[in-house]
């Protein structure tokens, strides 16, 4: 409460403290009526978001034990968005986070995790695995997970609060996840073709890496072609004679600076006379 960027409230001309700012009437009415009797009383016509936004401002309890609304959605909506957060937060340090740290441990910095449910079993064939890659992601068998992932309002609730804890590039969704080989079909050349069984299930992408930028940019320099015999040697390789004494001149040097050497003209064609 001592920090340099700590705001307080200060009184203005006539002395008096300025509060609430940004709250409208109607609702600073609830909350002064929240004084008298212990409940908001949220009116109709009066947004929920913006009381619970008022709740958090003036460090007022939120609840249905304090509020009560005409709209039951939007007040379960908002308590809802409240359990999402602490269940998350289990589900994170309990889940979550060590497969992160086991993906961390083999020198990777970003994680593909699939929430499979605890009765999901994944066969696949070892000579013919699923041609997408699917072996480089994570399993995390969690029936309770994969329930909280099925509404896409805890999935924003999931990606505000790994973006608040540092993460980056964070995406969680539903995919299709091969599970087992559903048939086999022989193709012509006797080459057979694996059909897996996928089933839709939630998954997370997220990363960690802080050179983000760099680790993607490729340096394309110029590499003078006269260097290379000099790396054949470097190698303890025979180098064979030149054909001609006159040194390799890289293409993009004849651009840039020109040729000092004057250049010989071919003689005019002979013309034929009638």
């Amino acid at each position: 409460m001592f920090g340099p960027a700590r705001h307080f409230t200060r009184p203005n001309a006539k002395g008096e403290y300025e509060i609430a700012e940004g709250i409208g009437a109607s609702i600073f009415k609830v909350v002064l009526d929240f004084y008298k009797g212990g409940i908001l009383q949220c009116p109709e016509g009066v947004s929920v978001s913006e009381l619970r936004e008022a709740c958090d401002y003036l460090c007022i309890n939120f609840d249905y034990s304090t509020v009560r609304c005409r709209d039951l959605s939007a007040l379960l909506h908002e308590l809802s968005n409240d359990g999402a957060k602490r269940q998350f937060d289990v589900f994170l340090e309990e889940l979550v986070v060590p497969v992160m740290v086991s993906s961390a441990q083999e020198g990777e910095r970003e994680c593909h995790i699939v929430v499979l449910t605890d009765d999901d079993i994944v066969d696949w064939d070892h000579d013919n695995p699923p041609p997408m890659g699917e072996e480089y992601s994570q399993i995390l068998y969690s029936t309770k997970l994969y329930r909280f992932f099925k509404y896409i309002e805890n999935r924003d609730v999931a990606k505000a609060l790994l973006k608040e804890r540092g993460l980056k590039n964070i995406r969680i969704g539903i995919e299709g996840y091969p599970t087992c080989k559903e048939k086999v079909k022989r193709r012509p050349g006797g080459r057979s073709e694996v059909i897996y069984n996928y089933v839709q299930r939630p998954f997370i992408q997220l990363s960690w890496e802080k050179e983000e930028g760099k680790s993607r940019h490729v340096d394309f320099q110029c590499v003078r072609s006269k260097s290379v015999p000099n790396l054949i040697a470097s190698l303890g390789e025979p180098t064979r004679p030149a054909a001609t004494p006159n040194p390799q001149v890289d293409e993009l040097d004849r651009l840039i600076s020109p040729d000092p050497r004057p250049q010989s003209q071919a003689p005019p064609p002979p013309t034929n006379d009638s």
